[in-house]
């Protein structure tokens, strides 16, 4: 190259930088696949970057043309060359935070998904119930329900929904560990099961230490035919939450599949994303004989046997329901059912 053209890149490299420290970043996308040259363009167009053609050949010689990422970046208008393709080229793309607490359901998941990814919720919510897309993830279904792991995520911008997807997913599988499919092969439960009942045990605690005992409850009442009796459950069928379940509540959904008061056995599929402790609380349940629980002022839960003591347990808490002095805790329950017994 002549010393001419050279000195003509270097000029235009230094008086293409020099952007005010508080011009607004530009934001823009580069598709993967997409020609170096197409990207100069893009530049060019945003005010990124003056000169395309220089700017190309400033490229060639540093040899950043085959270097450059696909991504969502953002840069500061007319930024020098290099900051350009040293940004481009390490992959320096912008991020979002996508946060999916546990025990969420797919209704709750779905408008950040939309958020990130530009689609309508609905549209995202359908695609979630698809049966197409729980084979293209290979989870039990009947939907994606229970199988998009509830954690922080650190995602590209503008990230396409499958991808989104795809790792909340690889994070679900994570936690099925060969030890975890051994315990659930010990307990004659499919995938499936375990997700469906980790995810009651997670709407039912509120409290990480009280998860085996829950789930204890339950595995109890399977074993002997009892229908498993939990709120959550018909929460998830009338599609939304409610602080105090009502029977008229559960009468409305009767026939829904969702209301175990009303149906034996699993429902169809999991009724929110499980965590990690649930799964290993319903794969690890304690051996306790408890076949009830009823949750005190406190959010704690006070376990029991029997009907007998299960109803002596209701009635406690009610009378700690008004409690203004502190004691309304499953500790003062507890001993209430002791001094009657």
């Amino acid at each position: 190259m002549k010393r001419s053209a050279s000195l003509a890149v270097v000029a235009a490299l230094v008086a293409c930088g020099g952007a005010p420290d508080d011009a607004d970043p530009v934001r823009f996308r580069i598709p993967p696949g997409t020609p170096f040259s197409v990207v100069a363009d893009s530049l060019e167009a945003r005010g990124l970057v003056r000169s395309p053609g220089l700017f190309r050949m400033y490229a060639r010689l540093t040899g950043a043309t085959d270097d450059i990422k696909a991504g969502t970046y953002a840069l500061r208008p007319r930024s020098g060359w290099r900051e350009v393709l040293e940004t481009l080229a390490s992959g320096r793309i912008l991020t979002e935070r996508l946060v999916v607490p546990e025990g969420w359901e797919l209704r709750r998941i779905a408008p950040r998904l939309a958020r990130l990814t530009g689609l309508e919720t609905d549209s995202v919510l359908d695609y979630l119930t698809d049966s197409t897309t729980v084979r293209r993830f290979q989870v039990p279904g009947p939907t994606m329900e229970g199988y998009l792991y509830p954690d922080t995520y650190v995602v590209p911008a503008d990230a396409p929904l499958d991808t989104l997807i795809g790792r909340m997913v690889r994070e679900y599988k994570e936690v099925w560990t060969p030890e975890h499919r051994a315990l659930a092969d010990s307990l004659d439960m499919t995938e499936g099961e375990v997700v469906t009942l980790a995810s009651i045990v997670e709407k039912e605690a509120r409290f990480r230490d009280e998860m085996p005992r829950i789930a204890s409850v339950f595995h109890n009442r399977l074993r002997r035919g009892y229908r498993l009796g939990a709120d959550p459950t018909v929460q998830y069928a009338l599609g939304d939450h409610r602080e105090r379940l009502l029977y008229s509540d559960i009468e409305r959904v009767a026939d829904d599949p969702y209301n175990t008061y009303t149906h034996y056995g699993l429902p169809p599929g999991p009724i929110g994303s499980p965590s990690a402790a649930a799964i290993d609380a319903t794969l690890r349940p304690p051996d306790t004989g408890f076949l009830y629980f009823v949750a005190a002022p406190d959010g704690r839960h006070v376990f029991t046997r029997s009907l007998v003591e299960h109803n002596r347990a209701r009635r406690a808490v009610r009378r700690l329901q008004d409690d203004t002095t502190g004691a309304a805790t499953a500790a003062a329950v507890d001993s209430i059912l002791r001094a009657t017994r």
